[in-house]
């Protein structure tokens, strides 16, 4: 009870209360792309994220649990057109990249290509694959 309101909080109010909140909720937005490129999370996907959460936090559970929330929550936002979609989302990616140039180093191609593991629709292989292009691409743009 106290564990789950202690995260419903959080989620509330991550811009106040977690520390770099912003690079939290970029991490958020790139694996929200690769997860919402077909319209649904699968359970390997579910798990995939979990792994990857806890790979990039694993010293802090409760921010793992709070990125892993955040993805869910833009994947929610996205579909059910509650005030963003993937072409925004795709857009806001690329503007922080630009402007922030340090989120660079939070696109990592090993966890996206982890995600992209769970696909087993053809059309929805290469729209992920379109993803991971345009995210290498941001990246290579900030080394220059």
């Amino acid at each position: 009870m106290v564990k789950t309101f202690k995260r419903n909080v959080m989620k509330m109010f991550r811009e106040l209360l977690v520390y770099h909140h912003s690079s939290l909720e970029y991490r958020a937005k790139i694996l929200t792309l690769m997860i919402s490129a077909n319209g649904e999370i699968c359970e390997c996907e579910k798990q995939k994220l979990k792994e990857i959460a806890y790979s990039i936090y694993g010293d802090d559970q409760d921010r793992a649990e709070l990125l892993i929330d955040t993805v869910n929550e833009y994947h929610m936002k996205i579909t059910t057109n509650n005030g963003l979609n993937f072409e925004h989302l795709i857009q806001l990616v690329q503007k922080e990249t630009k402007e922030v140039k340090r989120f660079c180093k939070k696109i990592d191609m090993a966890y996206l290509m982890q995600l992209h593991e769970c696909m087993d629709n053809e059309d929805d292989i290469l729209f992920q694959k379109r993803i991971i292009e345009f995210l290498q691409n941001l990246k290579d743009e900030c080394k220059v």
